[in-house]
């Protein structure tokens, strides 16, 4: 399989531009990758409703998203969120870089993160944890830490990183490029709010415009960026 060099730009524009371009030439399987990552997602909905036990509404329903269901069911929801949904997600970020380097994708992939199955579940809570302590601190240290650990997803499944490589790799890898990563991120509200007014079938080449943007930013700055810098040492 040939990889491209893409001559990315490591910038806000530049990531955009790429991402756009790679939305346009992989639209179908990328479309089928989002598809598949809105039904996981969605899945929540069944399962709480399902089992949402008396069906006799009051002002207590609304107390909290899992007020009715059993406290099985509510191991379970929490479980499916962190045990399954995050494999299926590295899996889709792999493929959007794939997709970056012009290399030919096979959708089915979308579950490749099942062979690195508990490297992605401690990494997904790590990082989690990390994001959820900065937010509680304060909201900019939030801001902070979720914009240095943008790239961890990635490092996991494109480099084979570990949970504490992959963060400490991120937060050397995004070293300079914060701004870049959180004006990103501001930016993708507005396209997938923009989606939305497009009778909501727009919402998903504005996902697929999104991770397609992410993942080349990450690309354009590892292009740039000696490895030796954000991954760990060979050890003999």
């Amino acid at each position: 399989m040939e990889t491209v060099n893409n001559n990315i730009q490591p910038t806000w524009k530049g990531s955009l531009s790429h991402g756009w371009e790679t939305m346009k030439r992989y639209f179908l399987p990328l479309f089928l990758v989002v598809i598949v990552l809105a039904i996981v997602d969605s899945l929540i909905g069944p399962i709480g409703g399902n089992f949402s036990g008396d069906q006799d509404y009051d002002e207590d329903v609304f107390i909290g998203p899992f007020s009715q269901v059993s406290a099985v069911f509510q191991l379970m929801i929490i479980a499916y969120w962190l045990l399954f949904v995050p494999v299926i997600e590295y899996g889709a970020d792999l493929l959007f870089v794939q997709t970056v380097r012009r290399e030919t994708i096979n959708v089915k992939n979308i579950i490749i993160g099942f062979n690195n199955y508990v490297t992605i579940v401690l990494t997904n809570l790590l990082a989690g944890a990390l994001i959820g302590i900065a937010f509680i601190a304060l909201i900019i240290p939030g801001i902070i830490v979720a914009c240095r650990l943008s790239f961890v997803s990635y490092l996991v499944m494109d480099k084979g990183l570990d949970p504490i490589a992959a963060v400490e790799g991120s937060w050397k890898l995004t070293r300079g490029h914060g701004w870049r990563i959180f004006g990103l991120g501001v930016t993708s509200i507005f396209i997938f709010f923009g989606g939305l007014l497009l009778f909501i079938v727009g919402t998903i080449p504005a996902v697929i415009w999104i991770k397609s943007s992410f993942a080349s930013l990450y690309q354009a700055v590892v292009d740039e960026t000696d490895e030796t810098l954000y991954l760990p040492p060979q050890t003999a």
